[in-house]
């Protein structure tokens, strides 16, 4: 006889059903599993039949084949191990195999039986939810699959438990839906920095408007602690984004707690991380970091030491939003929405312009270094700006500066102003901030004054802007403009000469 149970296969953020078929047939003891299982996968007929000799069962002394359908998709991880166990367990008719039709099943057994914690649970619920049917998981993961929906989960601790609640001997309740710790955030505070008031202001615009940040400056000057500053000034996470964030958390493993993720992600390799880690790939093909920033921030320290092709791979996610993975027989894709905040040394020795401590290489030294960042990666980050060395006089000063909570009231407040104007365009599902804004919104949201549009004009002349600098330089400078509501009360509807001037000084146009 046949057994089939209901499970699913990941590829990216997508879902694929899988049908796990078991049958018991007359031959010599065997059990096989076929169907494009890895290492995992062909390993799990080990731990299945080591679960159920822990509850007292022993497989029959007869050929057990079990398929997963489609046959020439890659299943891949170790969630397969509690399908399998029950389609077992229905084919030897322990429990119903009608009562398992219903079911998405993944999870993982442990040698004694218990249902360990997998990846992926969210995406599975949901997936479960859009055909009608229920969800068996572990118990670990109930938190998070709760977030799908109405939906029937049964989170289990074990097999047995999972066992008699089918049978109807005892029943599971349905898991309380968990959340993140919401704790104030624990990095530094705006207020603990000293000084370097012209690199808050664009670290704040950059937060209102979403737009791309790289600081410049010497070692000290403080550009490592402002980018941490960024998570305690961004408004939390609406909830389509928050569940965006949770899938990719969820396949990747990372979800606290089985919770749902309510604070956007900020994001912090070092500077040896490799492509596949940055960008995603892998053997498995798991997200990146910076699919993991998605709807958050990625802060890239030391930005030059990256190596080169791990930076270029950014140039397509930055404009697109996501990251697709070419693979000789699939192609896998992630959400990759992520703000990117960069840090770098004006130079190797990072002196480049200091007088006390100029480099004898100046100024090859420095122009050698910022090269290794090619023109148009630069050319896709909104505001470049210089964080000098901090003066001692502001390290004396006693007064405290405004703290990152005042600062948050702020840009939430901006954030709002940008998500009524862009649902009266009608686009609020595609475009949040400024920094999405596609060519036709910018035609309808950033109209310029005639003194404005000349300013602008004449710099693309004289700079030589490329064509992404020009609407880079118009979002920035539509950012601009909604922060000043905040003190005038009114939004202006057309964009000034002094909002382009200020988006035009965050803007590099050479290596100095």
């Amino acid at each position: 006889m046949v057994a089939r149970v209901n499970t699913v296969s990941f590829q990216g953020v997508d879902v694929q059903p899988v049908d796990v078929q078991v049958q018991i047939s007359n031959g010599l003891p065997a059990f096989n599993i076929v169907g494009l299982p890895d290492k995992a996968v062909a390993e799990s007929k080990e731990r299945v039949r080591a679960a159920l000799h822990a509850l007292g069962l022993s497989l029959p002394p007869k050929r057990l084949t079990v398929n997963l359908a489609p046959a020439d998709l890659s299943k891949e991880g170790s969630h397969y191990d509690l399908p399998i166990a029950l389609g077992l367990l229905a084919a030897m008719e322990v429990i119903s195999k009608e009562e398992l039709a219903e079911y998405v099943v993944l999870g993982e057994l442990a040698l004694d039986s218990t249902i360990t914690r997998v990846a992926g649970v969210l995406p599975a619920a949901m997936h479960a939810a859009a055909v009608g049917h229920r969800l068996i998981c572990p118990k670990a993961c109930g938190g998070e699959a709760v977030w799908a929906g109405d939906i029937e989960i049964l989170a289990a601790r074990d097999l047995l438990q999972l066992i008699n609640h089918i049978k109807g001997t005892q029943v599971m309740a349905q898991p309380e839906a968990l959340i993140e710790d919401q704790n104030p955030h624990k990095g530094p505070d705006l207020a603990d920095v000293k000084g370097q008031e012209s690199a808050k202001r664009a670290l704040e615009v950059a937060a209102a408007g979403g737009h791309n940040l790289l600081m410049i400056g010497p070692p000290g000057s403080g550009k490592s602690m402002l980018a941490s500053c960024m998570p305690g000034i961004l408004p939390p996470l609406s909830p389509k984004e928050a569940l965006e964030v949770s899938i990719i958390h969820s396949l990747a493993g990372t979800l606290p707690q089985g919770g749902l993720l309510r604070t956007r992600p900020f994001r912090d390799p070092h500077h040896s991380a490799s492509l596949p880690a940055l960008v995603g790939g892998g053997h498995k093909v798991k997200p990146g970091e910076i699919s993991l920033a998605h709807n958050g921030v990625l802060f890239l320290d030391e930005l030059p030491e990256f190596a080169r092709g791990t930076l270029e791979s950014m140039r397509q996610p930055l404009e697109s939003g996501e990251t697709l993975i070419a693979r000789a027989n699939q192609h896998v894709r992630y959400p990759a929405n992520f703000q990117l905040v960069g840090a770098m040394n004006p130079c190797r020795c990072g002196y480049l312009g200091d007088p006390d401590q100029e480099c004898t290489k100046a100024p090859r030294c420095g122009g050698d270094y910022q090269s290794k960042i090619s023109g148009p990666m630069m050319d896709r980050i909104d505001l470049q700006v210089e964080v000098p060395a901090v003066s001692v006089a502001d390290l004396n000063n006693d007064t405290r500066a405004e703290p990152s909570e005042t600062v948050a009231v702020r840009i939430a407040k901006v954030r709002d102003i940008q998500l009524q104007r862009f649902a009266a365009l009608g686009v609020s599902g595609q475009i949040l901030t400024n920094a999405q804004a596609n060519a036709k919104a910018l035609d309808d949201i950033a109209v310029m004054e005639d003194e404005a549009k000349d300013l602008l004009n004449k710099a693309m002349d004289s700079a030589k802007l490329s064509a992404r600098g020009y609407y880079r330089i118009l979002r920035v400078a539509r950012t601009i403009a909604d922060m000043s509501a905040i003190k005038s009360g009114e939004v202006p509807e057309k964009i000034r000469k002094i909002d382009i001037a200020e988006a035009l000084s965050y803007r590099r146009t050479t290596h100095k």
